[in-house]
């Protein structure tokens, strides 16, 4: 099982430094920050003393190495619209984004297993095939336009929840949550409900084709020919053997809420990195581009370390394979 452990850790400090690469990459090559900085008309001498304050004027693997180190203190520079502190930006902006993610996550996760479900089970009521055909709207409807309809059916015909903004929030320490008043809450609704659609739709539709699928094997048919219960066959042995399919689209999914957050940031102005990202490719601000996709991807990376760990401790199957494979 340590064996294991260590070999993921292995390979996600490996995938965290091609991330890094690539990041460092768009920070040296995509636009002249001399440039953005200066402008055109700036002279040789202006331009020579902004590349040798800036490091670029260093070898190419230096300046990687530096990127690196840097970036495992969590500094990211400046950004060139500002001249604040990068790594301060993000952190200001970050708690936004993560509570919408989270809340977004809950409500594709269970909401999706629990509907997929139910849906195997009661595959030929009314009820399911009405699930069935409303789930449609999750994948056929593009994000942007979803939000847009939430907002004119919630927010200016009924007026029940806010259009935009987080609301009022609480300061924790650096930790700014929405959670702890009335209207934090009430504006995560629609922008959870529009980010976590999509995903709540591929998790229900997941989980209910391996539900039927686990229940036509000759095991579930054995244990129903031991008498046992409706609800402890569903639920104590039908259930379990469909999760490490739609725990790897979760872990994915939740990766991709994060990543993908910019458009429903922008349609309700959610104080959020993404929206902070839209903005910093509009400005050719390359210090919060580059540490966007840094972000982003070790978010990955730690998202697919947890959901490796998941799978031996759900599924033992895999970890005797693993184990038989290295003997």
């Amino acid at each position: 099982m340590i064996v294991i452990i260590l070999r993921r850790l292995t390979q996600s400090v490996v995938v965290l430094f091609l991330v890094a690469l690539i990041s460092f990459l768009i920070f040296r090559y995509v636009g002249n920050p001399v440039d953005n900085l200066l402008g055109q008309e700036a002279t040789v001498q202006q331009r020579a003393a902004l590349e040798e304050a800036l490091g670029l004027n260093q070898p190419i693997y230096e300046q990687y190495f530096k990127f690196v180190w840097k970036a495992l203190h969590f500094d990211f520079g400046n950004s060139y619209r500002g001249a604040l502190p990068v790594a301060e930006l993000i952190s200001s902006r970050l708690p936004a984004t993560l509570e919408l993610a989270f809340t977004s996550a809950i409500f594709a996760i269970f909401l999706g297993i629990i509907t997929g479900v139910y849906t195997a089970i009661k595959r030929n009521s009314l009820f399911s095939k009405f699930i069935l055909s409303i789930s449609l709207i999750g994948v056929s409807l593009p994000t942007f336009l979803i939000g847009v309809l939430l907002i004119w059916l919630f927010a200016v015909e009924l007026k029940w929840l806010p259009s935009f903004g987080r609301g009022e929030t609480v300061q924790l320490g650096w930790w700014s949550t929405g959670f702890l008043t009335l209207s934090g809450l009430k504006s995560l609704i629609l922008p959870s409900v529009t980010l976590g659609l999509y995903q709540l739709t591929l998790i229900m539709r997941l989980t209910r084709s391996e539900m039927l699928e686990v229940l036509n094997q000759d095991y579930v048919r054995f244990v129903r020919a031991l008498g046992l219960s409706d609800r402890q066959v569903h639920f104590g042995h039908a259930l379990p053997n469909t999760l490490v399919p739609v725990i790897t689209i979760a872990g994915l999914q939740l990766g991709s809420i994060v990543a993908f957050a910019i458009v429903t940031e922008t349609v309700f102005q959610w104080p959020g990195v993404g929206l902070l990202f839209i903005n910093s490719v509009y400005f050719v601000d390359i210090p919060v581009m580059s540490a966007y996709l840094l972000l982003v991807g070790g978010l990955f990376v730690v998202i697919n370390l947890i959901v490796d760990l998941l799978y031996l401790i759900i599924d033992p199957r895999i970890r005797d394979n693993q184990l038989i494979g290295e003997a």
